[in-house]
């Protein structure tokens, strides 16, 4: 499913295949990629007057700044979706490795603007042992409504 989709856009991006992980931190570590370069992928739960779920996509240094994404996404309220409801609705992939491309099962998709400092980044592909080095540019192309903004903050030490 989500191969054809890409190969259906005609953009160029890289399979690569790697161990098994299960966090962008122990991507980044097998890859040998700055973290910064590394995207990854939240599921969370807008609160009227937006409603329902979306995705965000922010660098795998930084953690999600839900204020930011509160005044943005104009939501009262932001929660993480809970593993249930992602197994239930996001289908074709495996839990913890949620592709950015909300429009797969159309959900809005939010991407922190940091990543596009980046000439390549690497995203998840829906399984633990393959990601997807693209140029984040590329984002804009593959979900025509992209809603780019400054949506981490530093992660604290």
């Amino acid at each position: 499913m989500f191969i054809d989709f890409l190969g259906s856009s005609r953009l160029k991006y890289e399979l690569i295949e790697h161990r098994t992980v299960y966090t962008a931190f122990d991507k980044a570590a097998t890859l040998k990629v700055p973290l910064k370069t590394v995207g990854k992928t939240l599921a969370v739960k807008l609160d009227p007057p937006t409603g329902g779920p979306a995705l965000v996509l922010i660098s795998a240094n930084k953690n999600l700044d839900k204020g930011k994404l509160k005044k943005t996404a104009k939501a009262k309220k932001i929660d993480f979706l809970k593993e249930a409801w992602m197994k239930r609705n996001l289908k074709g992939i495996k839990i913890g490795a949620i592709p950015p491309f909300g429009n797969l099962w159309k959900l809005p998709t939010f991407t922190d603007r940091a990543l596009f400092q980046n000439p390549k980044i690497i995203v998840n592909s829906g399984d633990y042992n393959w990601s997807i080095k693209l140029n984040p540019s590329l984002l804009k192309k593959i979900i025509p409504d992209l809603v780019i903004g400054n949506f981490s903050k530093s992660k604290s030490r």
